[in-house]
């Protein structure tokens, strides 16, 4: 009975971000179709600016999750083309910088202080609601490749051993599907800069590490981000 609701629980997340992506692609075909003639005005926070057009920006986002049922930190950058000043199409990547312990029962080498590592990479969507006024909403997509390995954290301390032999053992390193969707409150500091706290939701499907799995991938994020560039 248990492996039966845990395939459901799954097929129901996968059937959430399916109908989320199709969503946000209809949302994104919307925004490439509509094309406006009316002088477009950016309001900040600080001044007002005058007409812009379609641009692109880039952007550093810190996450904070959890994987395995530990605090995890997150660093992520992404950018893309911003099109018609609400949606953007772009890519993203995306990986853990903070020790996240293995069990001693599932580590690759036992002698050694193991640490997972996540990491995600592929394509980045956000449609944007009022883009002009000063704050606004934002709905945000990600999907792609996530990968979770070991490594020892504590490597860099044998200074009596070759890189090769640093290296020397296993990674446990599988890939497995990720899709996050996410909403955000922006705000526009500057004509060039905007700072946007939100929160997302990660899914994982086929994660199948020493230790690791699905569940233990998925979770929600907790967003800060900066994003500089033409808006």
């Amino acid at each position: 009975m248990r492996n039966f609701n845990c395939h459901c629980a799954k097929h129901g997340n996968m059937k959430l971000f399916t109908t989320i992506g199709l969503i946000m692609l209809a949302i994104g075909y919307s925004a490439f179709g509509q094309q406006s003639n009316e002088s477009y005005e950016i309001k900040t926070l600080f001044r007002n600016n005058g007409p812009k057009a379609s641009g692109g920006f880039g952007a550093a986002s810190n996450k904070f999750t959890t994987i395995k049922g530990e605090p995890a930190n997150l660093v992520e950058i992404y950018g893309g083309w911003y099109v018609n000043h609400r949606f953007l199409l772009g890519v993203g990547a995306a990986a853990s910088t903070n020790n996240i312990t293995v069990p001693i029962q599932y580590r690759t080498d036992p002698t050694r202080r193991m640490s997972y590592e996540y990491g995600q990479v592929g394509l980045m969507t956000e449609y944007i609601v009022a883009s002009d006024r000063a704050i606004h909403f934002g709905f945000q997509l990600f999907g792609g490749a996530g990968f979770t390995l070991q490594y020892d954290r504590d490597q860099y301390k044998y200074q009596d051993e070759t890189d090769e032999e640093l290296r020397d053992y296993d990674h446990d390193t599988n890939w497995f599907t990720v899709a996050e969707p996410g909403v955000k409150v922006e705000m526009n500091i500057f004509r060039w800069m905007r700072f946007a706290p939100g929160v997302s939701y990660r899914f994982a499907h086929g994660s199948d590490g020493k230790g690791m799995n699905d569940d233990d991938v998925n979770g929600m994020n907790v967003n800060f981000t900066l994003k500089f560039g033409k808006f």
